[in-house]
């Protein structure tokens, strides 16, 4: 039976979208995030530290709802799941990622890209959905575009969300939030910068 994240959301309408290099970066980082103001946060699987960063987050830091990203097939899924991850996030489906999902009532963030795409999603029983790339694929022309024909379907738009365009995206009536790497990008963290981190996260809470 699917499961949509939305609810785990509680309102927070900004995911930062993070890669964690350094597990001894994670506390840190999520604590920053969660005391600007930004408690839901996406953990990408795109570093051998990710899983241990998962693990951290969600067994030390009081109030982060903890996802994880870049999912792409059943193993990740289970492995996300057992560090403690609350929902999880793909940049697309796969048909053998979708028959994972199907079975499981893990809440998750499935990708879209095509109306194709959502289609399939929509008649798995997934009615909200990731965009991505969402700049890339037209971005605000593209959710304008979909919004007819698939009026029941929102989306969390990720890829090319920047400072100036956040609030533009958070306007559109079928979306419910956004993910965005401009809060904590990799450079930041990798300098440890919480402070710059922080101030981003604060200004990004207030789109919301």
């Amino acid at each position: 039976m699917t499961k949509s994240p939305t609810s785990l959301l509680a309102g927070n309408k900004v995911i930062p979208v993070l890669v964690i290099e350094d597990p001894a970066d994670a506390l840190p980082l999520a604590q920053c995030l969660v005391d600007n103001g930004l408690p839901v946060l996406e953990i990408t699987l795109r570093s051998d530290a990710a899983l241990a960063a998962i693990e951290t987050i969600a067994s030390k830091v009081d109030g982060a709802i903890v996802g994880v990203g870049s999912i792409l097939n059943g193993a990740q899924l289970q492995s996300a799941k057992d560090a403690g991850g609350q929902f999880g996030v793909s940049p697309g489906v796969s048909n053998a990622l979708l028959d994972v999902l199907v079975d499981n009532d893990w809440p998750f963030l499935p990708g879209a890209g095509t109306l194709s795409e959502m289609l399939t999603l929509r008649d798995a029983g997934y009615f909200d959905q990731k965009l991505f790339p969402a700049a890339v694929l037209g971005g605000l022309s593209m959710l304008k575009a979909v919004a007819g024909p698939v009026a029941d379907i929102s989306f969390c738009p990720t890829g090319g969300i920047k400072p100036d365009n956040a609030a533009e995206f958070l306007a559109q009536p079928n979306v419910f939030a956004i993910g965005g790497t401009w809060i904590a990008p990799l450079d930041l963290v990798r300098a440890r910068d919480w402070a710059e981190i922080g101030k981003r996260a604060a200004e990004a809470a207030k789109l919301a």
